[in-house]
């Protein structure tokens, strides 16, 4: 049979099969999953066994096991590393799921489960791209080296260790990732950037210990409010950050670039329906898709301090704490950024309290030029496996994983995502559209066919 009837023919077993890795519960931050994640990637490794990779294996590593597998039986045709993870954040709040977040369930053409679009579903679609390019070829096209973790929802805490130790053994031609999303329902997409990362945590000190706000109160610093007055001003009334330097070195757009996003099928009163938010706001001057993909930010994350249980305390707390964010475009250094940031939030404390800074994370902006061939090759194999126009798209996300890869190998990275912005990825109710996870096999088994041709 030929490779597209055969994966027609195969619909509802794949999804059989891909609700059966869904029901593992697979959360890799807490400790009681341990026995489900090590349960998954066994699951995983046997399927790549099936899907015809040979020499696969489950590595061991400080935290959570990796999955390798690969297929090295095409000479002179390009070498193609998948990258994906098979953890999951966890569902909680449980009540707030209408049907339970381990127990993938089919509603209004979506597949709904904690993993299906982030990625369980996203690396599904891989695995049964090769089986269907085996079953009807009897031999893959093209080398393929897949490696598969367990810790991409906490920081990929392993990954970097595993790929420096085996830096020949990963070598390939281009990396492939699936952990990204469609510009919109009916737009397949290919990205081409994605925004850096720096992430800090704040803890601002007053007095050494809470203090009775009735005896103390009018006389001593109290760390919330200082550090919701010094979060106030890090944003003007155009929305820019206050930062001195943050955009010194923000690369600006090509006016062929900046045409092209405009042109995209963009819509924001869908936008707008997905936010939930009275009206939206950003920077003055630029467009709703700049400010998404194209411009750096500052975000508050979180904050907390003091009482805040049931009924009433009156104290003044000793400390309070905050998370921020900056995502980073090209040209940005996150580890400047860092300092930037740490400096003016210092500047614009009083002497009136203490404050520690951590920068936690940090993570570069990658962009890439699409029109090396093998982007032509996924644009194509899209069309092709939706019957639809595919587009070129940045991302605001990061993925610090795929700027460490590029700069490493010097290869291309090809972000091919099927989940759609909607679909509540670590939230309550995630889905994951069946027509996108059916025509992402199709797409992806004649990317890797169509590859053997480069």
């Amino acid at each position: 049979m030929d490779l597209v009837p055969y994966i027609e023919s195969m619909r509802e077993a794949h999804l059989e099969e891909l609700k059966e890795l869904l029901r593992i519960p697979s959360v890799s931050t807490k400790s009681e999953h341990k026995p489900d994640i090590e349960k998954a990637a066994r699951w995983v490794a046997d399927k790549l066994r099936a899907a015809g990779l040979e020499n696969v294996e489950i590595a061991p590593t400080k935290m959570h096991p990796l999955v390798y597998g690969e297929s090295l039986h095409a000479p002179g045709k390009p070498t193609v590393l998948f990258y994906g993870h098979y953890d999951v954040q966890p569902a909680e709040p449980l009540d707030l799921w209408t049907t339970p977040a381990f127990e993938p369930t089919v509603r209004n053409n979506n597949l709904y489960g904690r993993g299906t679009a982030d990625d369980k579903g996203q690396i599904h679609i891989h695995i049964k791209a090769l089986e269907a390019l085996r079953k009807t070829s009897g031999i893959l096209p093209i080398n393929v080296k897949v490696m598969i973790e367990g810790e991409e929802e906490v920081g990929s805490v392993s990954l970097w260790d595993f790929v420096n130790k085996n830096r020949r053994r990963l070598q390939a031609d281009a990396l492939v990732v699936s952990d990204t999303s469609m510009l919109a329902k009916g737009v397949p997409s290919i990205t081409y950037g994605l925004r850096g990362l720096d992430y800090y945590q704040i803890e601002v000190t007053g007095a050494a210990q809470d203090l009775h706000s009735g005896v103390f109160g009018g006389a001593v610093p109290n760390p919330i409010t200082i550090l919701a007055e010094t979060i106030a001003k890090l944003h003007d009334a155009d929305f820019r950050v206050t930062v001195p330097g943050f955009y010194a070195d923000v690369a600006p757009l090509s006016k062929s670039e900046r045409k092209a996003l405009h042109s995209l099928p963009w819509r924001e009163k869908e936008f707008k329906k997905t936010v939930g938010a009275p009206a939206l706001c950003g920077e003055k001057g630029f467009t709703i898709v700049e400010r998404l993909w194209t411009r750096p930010t500052l975000e508050l994350n979180g904050i907390w301090g003091g009482y805040t249980g049931e009924g009433a305390k009156t104290v003044i707390p000793s400390k309070a704490y905050a998370k921020l964010s900056t995502r980073l475009v090209p040209k940005q250094d996150p580890e400047k950024i860092g300092r930037l940031v740490q400096r003016h939030i210092r500047k614009l404390l009083p002497k009136t309290a203490h404050c520690k800074f951590e920068l936690l994370s940090a993570g570069k902006p990658w962009v890439a030029p699409y029109t090396h061939p093998i982007f032509q090759k996924a644009i194509h194999a899209l069309e092709a496996g939706f019957g639809k126009k595919a587009v070129f798209i940045r991302e605001g996300g990061s993925i610090p994983f795929v700027t460490q890869m590029h700069d490493t190998f010097k290869v291309p990275c090809v972000l091919m995502g099927f989940g759609l912005p909607d679909e509540n990825a670590h939230a309550p109710d995630e889905h994951l559209a069946l027509e996108n996870y059916f025509g992402g096999i199709r797409s992806v088994a004649l990317f890797y066919q169509q590859l053997a041709s480069l």
